[in-house]
């Protein structure tokens, strides 16, 4: 089942592990590592585990504590990144990207910020070529959510226009996964 959707013990143990090991170069959440497999299998080239796996930690991989950690963590990434290529090519309308969620102000708002700075991540790992027309300001949208600082919110945040910029994210994911997809299969 290497494309099964993994269950909350799974995330649990992903995001465990993320924080075990990583440093300031590495992802470090699981926001990050979602948008980072999502450009992955998104990409107009398949990249191979040995150059998406160490980007994962910064170019370097960890020294494991036991090397079941490690295979479990592999194994449970190539089925989470299996899982978002096959509900991007089955079923975009269905794709969720696994955004993080923070009070303001005393009304939940979405946060957008790490999933994007890991699918920018993904794009460079995927060596993209640049975009042009509408696939690039797709692309844009992207990069300007991952610039944004959202670890403090600032008091007079525009609250319509930051769910509206975050709204755009997901369809403008699905819109780069079926631009290259078809790119693919000419």
């Amino acid at each position: 089942m290497q494309n099964q959707p993994l269950n909350a013990i799974d995330f649990a143990f992903i995001e465990e592990t993320l924080l075990k090991y990583g440093d300031d170069h590495s992802v470090l959440n699981l926001a990050e590592l979602d948008g980072y497999f999502t450009a992955l299998v998104s990409g107009p080239l398949q990249v191979d585990i040995a150059e998406w796996f160490p980007a994962i930690w910064g170019g370097q991989n960890p020294e494991w504590e036991l090397p079941e950690e490690c295979k479990r963590f592999i194994e449970l990434s190539v089925r989470h990144l299996n899982a978002l290529a096959t509900q991007l090519a089955s079923d975009p309308q269905g794709f969720q990207a696994r955004f993080e969620q923070t009070e303001h102000q005393g009304e939940m708002l979405t946060l957008a910020e790490e999933w994007c700075f890991g699918y920018l991540r993904g794009v460079a790992v995927g060596n993209w070529p640049e975009l042009s027309g509408a696939h690039a300001q797709q692309l844009q949208a992207i990069v300007e959510c991952a610039e944004q600082d959202n670890f403090e919110l600032p008091a007079d945040l525009n609250v319509a226009e930051h769910r509206q910029r975050v709204a755009a994210i997901e369809p403008a994911a699905r819109e780069l996964h079926d631009y290259w997809a078809a790119k693919r299969q000419a």
